[in-house]
């Protein structure tokens, strides 16, 4: 074996240490939460700490729901997260293109400045955006937590741009030579071929709606309507806390999320390099 092939292996051997010593960092988290959830609740307040229970209590899983809503909640988290990604898959989309493929006045300067508003922090506009929620008399249902979707993120608008950027013009222009609108351009001749990047922000924005605290926690006050996060923080503020319960019930919340990404991993990545193909 050649210097360069030893070095080529002793390279190859380190890499793939490192990743496998991350990737055991965090799946033991998970694995963790899987074990707690299977445990009885003596068993988890014992001081030795073990993943793999003694005895397997398969039926946390369905006293889940007799404890906690969880279906209701679930419905009100599906429904905030389908409605969220609809609405920011087409808002998104729709700037993108006119920042792109669409001449108008003053396009160079609205880009830098939506860009720009990247930099200001959920934090920084809470509290405004509540008082105009509240004086449209919206606080209390679901619309706070869609409308923003439908009105553009930055960063989902950075992201399509990029990618159309590696359309073809001639192709549009072709398109508008034939007589097309630009109604029948985006939705018959762009959205089709940029599939990968709008699944990325389909994913994103399944991710970040799915496992939002912080929004519901403002808006929603009706139990009711509470969303799967919302849910289980009131559950687990209770007078003492069910810690079987609240680990099978969060490992039932983390299955979609890992079900999403096993199943949109390719469209995913492939829309994240192409974005990046040019700048």
């Amino acid at each position: 074996m050649t210097g360069s092939a030893v070095r080529k292996l002793r390279a190859s051997f380190a890499s793939h240490t490192v990743l496998i010593v991350l990737s055991a960092i965090f799946v033991i988290p998970f694995l963790w939460l899987l074990g707690t959830s299977l445990k009885s609740l003596n068993e988890i307040s014992l001081s030795n700490l073990t993943i793999i229970p003694r005895v397997f209590h398969w039926d946390n899983y369905a006293r889940v729901f007799e404890r906690i809503p969880y279906l209701r909640y679930t419905m009100n988290t599906l429904f905030v997260t389908v409605m969220s990604v609809i609405g920011q898959i087409i808002s998104s989309s729709l700037v993108a293109y006119s920042l792109t493929k669409v001449e108008w006045k003053g396009r160079g300067i609205i880009f830098p400045i939506v860009v720009a508003t990247m930099l200001l922090p959920f934090q920084v506009t809470m509290i405004p955006v509540y008082m105009i929620y509240q004086k449209l008399g919206l606080v209390g249902t679901y619309w706070p937590l869609i409308i923003p979707t439908f009105t553009g993120a930055p960063f989902y608008i950075f992201l399509l741009r990029q990618f159309f950027m590696t359309l073809p013009d001639t192709l549009i222009q072709a398109a508008r030579i034939d007589g097309a609108n630009e109604w029948k351009i985006f939705s018959r001749i762009v959205m089709p071929l940029c599939r990968p990047a709008l699944a990325a922000v389909g994913i994103f924005t399944f991710l970040y709606t799915w496992s939002d605290f912080l929004g519901p926690l403002l808006y929603l006050n009706d139990n009711a309507k509470y969303t799967l996060t919302l849910g289980l923080q009131a559950f687990m503020a209770e007078h003492y806390t069910e810690w079987d319960l609240l680990m099978a019930a969060s490992a039932m919340f983390t299955l979609p999320i890992i079900v999403m990404f096993f199943f949109a991993q390719k469209y995913f990545i492939e829309g994240i390099t192409l974005t990046g193909i040019k700048g």
